[in-house]
């Protein structure tokens, strides 16, 4: 009985955050209601509350689901060789994860004059070179400034090719990063 239990509530979950991933896409977050939310996903208000207190949380799980799939992507950078592999590597995922949601994030970024997404590639940004260069006791450079460093340029980055995504294709947006990132630089290794 608990596994039917749980996979109720996993389909639950999976509606109320394609439900406002909808909603999103059309009005800014502070003008949607629990009740749109609802309507939305064909659920009672109780069963919302029965699972969120109130739409802000549900905003945090969904966001927090978000970046746990980038996050995931970026886990799969295997490629060490050198710093600028590194990043290069990481942007090119970052590129990919956008463009495959290109409608939510622009959406996001219309609507709801917040950092949502920002805040989203700031935070996965950030807990990847946290974790690459955390035991890295060569580097004579502060950790955390090398990870404030690439995480302005990453996550603006992102933010420029979203605002405007039609200007630069994916491939520009890499190729001309690319040609800005110098070859020689040895920060993880």
């Amino acid at each position: 009985m608990q596994s039917k239990k749980d996979l109720r509530i996993i389909k639950t979950q999976k509606e109320l955050f394609n439900s406002l991933e909808r909603l999103l896409k059309s009005k800014a977050f502070e003008d949607i209601k629990v009740s749109d939310i609802c309507n939305e996903a064909l659920i009672n208000r109780s069963t919302f509350y029965d699972h969120y207190e109130d739409k802000y949380e549900l905003l945090v799980d969904f966001i927090n689901s978000k970046k746990e799939l980038i996050m995931e992507e970026l886990k799969a950078n295997t490629n060490l060789l050198n710093t600028k592999a590194y990043y290069m590597e990481m942007i090119k995922i970052l590129l990919i994860q956008l463009d495959n949601q290109k409608d939510l994030y622009i959406s996001i970024l219309k609507y709801n004059k917040n950092s949502i997404v920002m805040d989203i590639l700031i935070d996965v940004v950030t807990k990847d070179v946290e974790n690459r260069i955390e035991n890295d006791i060569n580097n004579s450079i502060p950790s955390e400034i090398i990870t404030k460093f690439y995480i302005g340029a990453v996550a603006n980055i992102g933010m420029e090719y979203l605002k405007n995504n039609t200007k630069y294709t994916r491939e520009e947006m890499f190729k001309y990063i690319n040609s800005l990132v110098p070859d020689n630089i040895e920060l993880l290794s």
